[in-house]
């Protein structure tokens, strides 16, 4: 079994400024983050695809005890993008503080930040990231 788009080329993506993804050759659907088979219909059969990393807030919540790796408080979020899949981002250049049910529906550009790797991680982390505009 081997994977298309591993984590490894979806993190040098980010560093090449690309948001990479899958789009199934079957049915159509985007799948992000990257795995095996198509989260629609569950065909192998995808090609990757650059995506255009604009989203929308669906929901959020913000983190007072964080993950490893991470400073306190901050802004969980997950977002719908463009062309339909849910990613989880944390919302950067948005003070905590300010957070309410107005950030609901607010569209954003995703990014990346990179995470230390953790006694648990196998290797490179990072945590995608999303910026009001």
């Amino acid at each position: 079994m081997q994977y298309l788009l591993t984590s490894n080329k979806f993190i040098a993506g980010f560093r090449e400024g690309k948001f990479l993804g899958l789009q199934c050759n079957e049915c159509g659907v985007y799948t992000v983050p990257p795995q095996k088979v198509c989260s629609e219909c569950h065909s192998e059969n995808m090609k990757i695809v650059e995506l255009s990393g604009n989203g929308e807030v669906q929901t959020f919540t913000v983190i007072h005890v964080p993950a490893e790796g991470f400073n306190p408080p901050y802004i969980v979020s997950l977002v719908k993008l463009e062309e339909g899949p849910w990613v989880v981002a944390n919302i950067i250049d948005f003070a905590p503080e300010q957070a309410n049910m107005e950030l609901i529906g607010k569209k954003g550009k995703l990014g990346y930040k990179e995470i230390k790797p953790d006694a648990f991680s196998g290797g490179e982390r990072i945590a995608l990231t999303l910026r009001i505009i």
